[in-house]
């Protein structure tokens, strides 16, 4: 990143005020905000841009770096294939409190926020949120557009497939592998294999509901 790049967002509410404290945190520079309406409360003094879907962006994104700040899944990911298809320049958001080790891989449009433990290892796939306080430890797989929220801990090598939503205070025990778009409850303690478009929760974690 060059000092005449700027970061543009897309969305402007609860999440992306905990990803634009991580950017500016770093003295990096916000060129403001991509969103379907304007933000009346504005709380950081960005300039609007209205839909990132414009016809007229390409001039302002095409020397500059995008960033989705969207803390849904699926929303994210249909945001993250859209700037693909524009070749939009991406990058990842990396706390400047998080450990995250040499070793580790991050893909782009990932947020790691504050206070993070990414050890040894791991691979954490694009689109994800590694939310306040998470601990990923060595050798997990984290599926693209999947969301870890805070003070969630994963043993080593957990798996965790693609849009998968991890709860606050949730803990997965060593060697667990999670399905694809499963959901896993505020503080569940999981010590079994989950599998994909599932609902669980509880200690130990147990069956909830699937999802349709």
């Amino acid at each position: 990143m060059t000092q005449q790049n700027k970061i543009f967002i897309i969305g402007y509410s609860g999440h992306a005020y905990v990803v634009l404290d991580s950017i500016l945190e770093q003295g990096l520079h916000v060129g403001g905000y991509f969103a379907k309406d304007f933000n009346v409360e504005d709380p950081y003094n960005l300039e609007f841009f209205g839909d990132e879907r414009a016809d007229d962006v390409g001039p302002i994104l095409d020397e500059n770096l995008i960033f989705p700040c969207i803390g849904d899944n699926s929303i994210r990911e249909k945001i993250v294939s859209f700037i693909k298809s524009k070749s939009f320049n991406q990058l990842a958001v990396i706390d400047k409190t998080a450990l995250v080790s040499s070793k580790a891989t991050i893909g782009l449009s990932t947020f790691v926020g504050k206070n993070t433990v990414i050890n040894s290892l791991a691979k954490i796939g694009e689109g994800v949120i590694i939310n306040t306080g998470a601990i990923i430890e060595h050798e997990c797989v984290i599926g693209d557009f999947s969301h870890v929220a805070p003070n969630a801990t994963l043993a080593g090598n957990v798996t965790l497939g693609s849009k998968v939503f991890f709860g606050v205070g949730a803990v997965a025990k060593q060697g667990i592998s999670i399905g694809d778009n499963s959901i896993v409850g505020a503080g569940s303690v999981v010590i079994s294999d989950i599998p994909a478009n599932e609902v669980w929760a509880g200690n130990p974690a147990r069956k909830i509901r699937g999802l349709g």
